[in-house]
């Protein structure tokens, strides 16, 4: 068995070596507000975009005078955050990739090295100080060049970075460059999850519901930090709440790290309700904060999931002060309260996982849809784009969203957004199965790597009360996907062991699916063995019988625990097919088409001739009508089977809520422009029903 902690400070040290040659700051500390130092959106800046073969930046590029002669593309104008596929169409360099196949068009972004650069104000440069570049979001892998000199290097999307470029700048006329490189080529559906070493998103490389678009670019915020050398800063903090089962009564427990300067001083703790009246308000010397304070029976309105009451939240401030009473920092959390207990499925085995959630002891029936990211070029969007989705899934009465391991760690607006509507979080942590095998890596350094994502993930998100459990990743298996995987593998060990160490107030599952068994199936249904488990994705007919009466006996059937993976396809609605087809045929909807066949895993044009006996549709609209309808009625009987079930099944859960991108068919109940199909109708009125 792998010691883990002998096995991260060995390879901490080999990286932590590399990393001071650079002068980067590997952070997966929360990003907080420091009064003692000045903070600069980078976003207010005005951003160039230059591109170069591989490497050719290097011998012509003047980051001093921001010159390129030889660029393949020079001077366009860019917008942080954001990518760079949204740079070159906004400057008309490269057509919509969502129209017809114009992705294949693009994908030559890839092998290009991009320059985003800017000039630093005069005005924010200080002397004597430290200056610290706080990325919060990098799409994967490049260099930081400060007045033509390298100040640092990445490589990973999942983790914010620091750099300390103090050394790097001058009096005045500082340029900052982000270089990004070539991605690498090969993280896509198909590929070895053993043998993952590049920590990118994989959705966008290709799945079976959006092809090859892989994003490059700055996906979160940028933040200019200059202040003084020694100022006494909070380092990490971490609060936590619970509240009694029965009772409108609350718990807060709060800890932190801090720098020695800060030990010396006091922190005001506040916890506000929404009008402003105080719950706490305490000040305290700064060394009870490094020990850890905690408030009992506070009278507060308990967090309940959507449907099942209101979304009651609270302003936790903590205001660090020094020696000398003088503000130096200020950190604000949202938080909730409630209280979560996992209890056995009726009629499971001793032995099983429990998968009946009970919230403030009710138990709660899991339903909801897997979430995956809203598109591939995930940096362009706007908090508008969240709020409105998630709206819809609220409306439709979701209680909770699988935030799925092929995405990203989503922007903060997803999980505050959540806690207002009341959507719980099942969170995981970016892994995900591969085709060719599904075995999460087990050298030791991507588990370290691994390790520090986990962290990163566990620190940033934990006070959000939406957030119900930790998970490793999607469909990781052993060799030979004769299970799921569990936590006798090293790096999924190491990450219970981070969440234990970080978060032990949450659950942690080793992967989705979990327990003895990949997928339930009338073979191992009443055997005890289906926990959580994903599928079926297409219609469990049987080779007698191909109505619905088999659907319906196959659910009938069912008897597994927890299903966090189950779909239909459907197809998206004629209208929006004309909108987004170029100059593709609508039909046939089969492999003849390259309009379909992007989306060949849900093709069903067969399935249409057998059912109107040898008859091919007269239109798109009746080839629409037919697939909505199979949908609809494949996911209803489902969703209501397992929901009469409860508490012998503790959810349902979609695979999946929303279109990335505009597919013809795909398992989807939200379309790419944010239309309902019409499962989601049918689908809402079981979610808001009592049975």
């Amino acid at each position: 068995m792998i010691n883990c902690n002998k096995l991260f400070k060995k390879v901490a040290v080999l990286l932590l070596i590399s990393a001071s040659q650079t002068g980067i700051i590997y952070s997966g500390n929360d990003d907080e507000n420091s009064i003692g130092k000045t903070s600069h959106n980078l976003s207010s800046l005005e951003w160039k975009l230059w591109g170069y073969g591989p490497e050719s930046w290097k011998w012509d590029f003047n980051f001093n005078e921001i010159k390129g002669p030889k660029a393949e593309f020079s001077n366009i104008s860019a917008k942080i955050p954001g990518s760079v596929q949204k740079s070159l169409k906004d400057a008309g360099i490269i057509e919509d990739w969502n129209i017809g196949n114009n992705n294949f068009s693009i994908e030559w972004i890839e092998n290009r090295h991009w320059i985003y650069i800017t000039r630093i104000p005069d005005k924010w440069m200080k002397k004597g100080g430290k200056t610290i570049l706080n990325c919060m979001g990098l799409d994967h892998n490049g260099v930081i060049i400060v007045n033509g000199r390298e100040a640092g290097k990445f490589n990973n999307t999942f983790v914010p970075y620091k750099f300390d470029i103090t050394s790097f700048l001058k009096e005045n006329n500082n340029t900052l460059a982000i270089v990004f490189r070539s991605p690498p080529d090969y993280l896509g559906q198909i590929t070895y999850t053993s043998k993952i070493k590049d920590w990118k998103p994989r959705f966008y490389y290709g799945w079976d519901w959006v092809p090859r678009i892989v994003q490059t670019g700055i996906w979160d915020e940028i933040f200019l930090e200059v202040g003084a050398k020694e100022n006494p800063e909070i380092e990490t903090f971490r609060v936590v709440t619970d509240a009694n089962r029965s009772k409108d009564l609350g718990k807060m427990e709060i800890s932190a790290e801090m720098t020695p300067e800060a030990l010396k001083g006091k922190v005001r703790i506040q916890l506000k309700k929404d009008t402003g009246e105080p719950v706490i308000d305490e000040t305290l010397p700064s060394t009870i904060l490094r020990e850890g304070k905690t408030w009992n029976d506070l009278k507060i309105k308990r967090w309940w999931p959507n449907g099942l009451g209101d979304q009651v939240l609270y302003e936790m401030v903590c205001t660090l002060y020094d020696r000398d009473g003088n503000t130096c920092q200020v950190i604000e959390r949202i938080v909730g309260f409630k209280n979560i207990s996992w209890l056995p499925c009726q009629g499971a085995l001793p032995q099983a996982d429990p998968w009946i959630c009970s919230v403030n002891d009710k138990p709660v029936f899991l339903q909801g849809v897997n979430w995956t990211p809203v598109r591939p070029n995930f940096a362009d969007l706007e908090e508008s784009d969240y709020l409105r989705l998630i709206k819809t899934y609220k409306d439709l009465g979701i209680n909770i969203f699988r935030v799925w391991g092929g995405g990203f760690p989503e922007k903060e607006w997803f999980y505050n957004t959540c806690d207002k509507m009341g959507i719980m979080v099942w969170q995981e942590f970016p892994l995900s199965s591969s085709g060719l095998d599904n075995y999460p890596p087990d050298t030791p350094e991507e588990i370290f790597v691994m390790s520090k994502i986990s962290e990163s993930y566990i620190k940033r998100l934990r006070h959000h009360v939406s957030l119900l459990l930790w998970c490793g990743g999607n469909e990781l298996y052993e060799y030979g996907d004769i299970a799921p995987v569990n936590d006798k593998h090293p790096m999924i060990r190491c990450m219970k062991q981070m969440v234990k160490a970080e978060d032990p107030w949450r659950r942690f599952v080793t992967g989705s699916p979990s327990g003895p068994t990949i997928g339930g199936s009338l073979n191992n249904f009443g055997k005890g063995v289906c926990w959580d488990v994903h599928g079926p994705w297409k219609l469990p007919f049987t080779e007698k019988d191909r109505t619905m009466n088999a659907v319906k006996k196959f659910w009938d059937l069912d008897d597994a625990l927890m299903h966090s993976e189950v779909g239909v396809a459907g197809a998206m609605s004629a209208e929006m097919i004309n909108k987004y087809r170029g100059d593709l045929p609508a039909l046939p909807a089969n492999m003849d088409n390259p309009l379909w066949r992007k989306v060949s895993w849900w093709i069903e044009w067969d399935d249409f001739i057998f059912d109107n006996n040898g008859r091919i549709p007269g239109s798109l609209e009746e080839y629409v009508s037919w697939s909505q309808g199979r949908q609809t009625a494949g996911l209803s009987i489902a969703l209501q089977a397992n929901k009469s079930r409860f508490p012998e099944c503790g959810g349902f859960i979609i695979w999946m809520g929303h279109d990335c991108y505009p597919c013809p068919v795909n398992t989807s109940i939200i379309d790419f422009e944010g239309n309902t199909k019409p499962a989601a109708i049918e689908l809402s009125k079981i979610w808001k029903s009592n049975k």
